[in-house]
């Protein structure tokens, strides 16, 4: 069983977030689902990116910070696209992490300090073709983090694994899925 902190991403805490936690859930894992948005949701992304910009994105590391700080240090960080700013910036800043599984998205490690740290396992799953994915910055972190692996999965959907949108593809989720069910049994 891995304690894992899930950031939901730009279209807020919506169903598709909540069944992929479930999903974790019911294979033994303890996921904890903040709404950094307080309770809203959008149906499209240029909206919740939007609304993301006008909280602010250092708000949303904030906030994301303050609900680790009620956590275990032992802990495992996962995110959705925007969710992926503040586990990721977690992973690599506050001690104890036990890994990252970042979907859909990751930024730059000089966004938060430039190094990742050692022995902390890193799973990144974007779509090749994803114009919002940051391709190019995961493959520059799969081959600078010694821990890192990449998955890349066909296509250019955004929010993949999102069971409610439109982006939704089953098999890439499906796979997902299987991934990282088997990344957060390794870090038991």
């Amino acid at each position: 069983m891995t304690e894992l902190l899930l950031f939901h991403h730009a279209l807020g805490l919506t169903d598709g977030c909540r069944a992929f936690a479930d999903a974790l859930r019911a294979a033994g894992h303890v996921v904890h689902t903040p709404d950094l948005y307080g309770g809203q949701t959008f149906t499209d992304l240029e909206e919740g990116v939007g609304f993301a910009r006008q909280l602010g994105f250092q708000t949303i590391l904030d906030n994301g910070r303050r609900v680790a700080e009620s956590l275990p240090a032992t802990i495992a960080y996962a995110g959705f696209s925007l969710g992926v700013m503040p586990a990721q910036m977690l992973a690599q800043t506050r001690p104890g992490a036990q890994g990252a599984l970042l979907m859909h998205s990751c930024v730059p490690l000089a966004e938060f300090g430039g190094l990742w740290p050692l022995g902390v396992p890193l799973h990144i799953h974007v779509m090749e073709d994803d114009a919002w994915g940051d391709v190019d910055v995961a493959r520059d972190i799969a081959r600078t983090v010694a821990d890192a692996q990449l998955f890349l999965y066909p296509g250019d959907r955004h929010l993949f694994t999102d069971k409610g949108l439109p982006d939704y593809d089953e098999a890439a989720a499906m796979l997902l899925m299987r991934r990282a069910l088997a990344f957060l049994s390794g870090l038991e």
